[in-house]
């Protein structure tokens, strides 16, 4: 009997840490700040921005802005413009950007999203 009373606590506490390890974690600069409701991560990452390819956007984690382009030019803003305030964020399908920390958003999109959607074939298809 005495041996079940001092197994019970120390099952609880297994069973504490095994459901705690279940949720999610984001590390960002600033940890007292959660991320945004649409954004729920499955594993332990180090991320910085997410992007929403639909879309053309970045959100920032850390900053907690959104960086897209107006005019020619990446801005940084708190809300997104009324061009995308009909989108819903939580259905909306999105990229982790992991390993990028830069402030410079443009250099990142250049290199890896720039030519996104666009087919680099360039001779024309004949017809038999």
């Amino acid at each position: 009997m005495k041996k079940c009373k001092r197994f019970v606590p120390i099952l609880m506490l297994f069973v504490f840490f095994g459901f705690a390890s279940c949720g999610p974690v984001v590390i960002t600069s600033r940890a007292s700040n959660p991320p945004p409701p649409w954004f729920y991560p499955n594993r332990l990452e180090v991320v910085r921005y997410v992007y929403f390819p639909e879309y053309h956007f970045y959100y920032d984690l850390t900053a907690r802005t959104y960086l897209y382009l107006d005019g020619g030019v990446w801005v940084r803003r708190n809300v997104l413009p009324p061009r995308y305030r009909s989108i819903d964020l939580r259905r909306s399908r999105y990229e982790r950007i992991r390993n990028y920390n830069d402030d410079n958003i443009r250099r990142y999109h250049e290199e890896n999203n720039a030519n996104r959607g666009r087919s680099n074939r360039t001779t024309t298809r004949r017809s038999n």
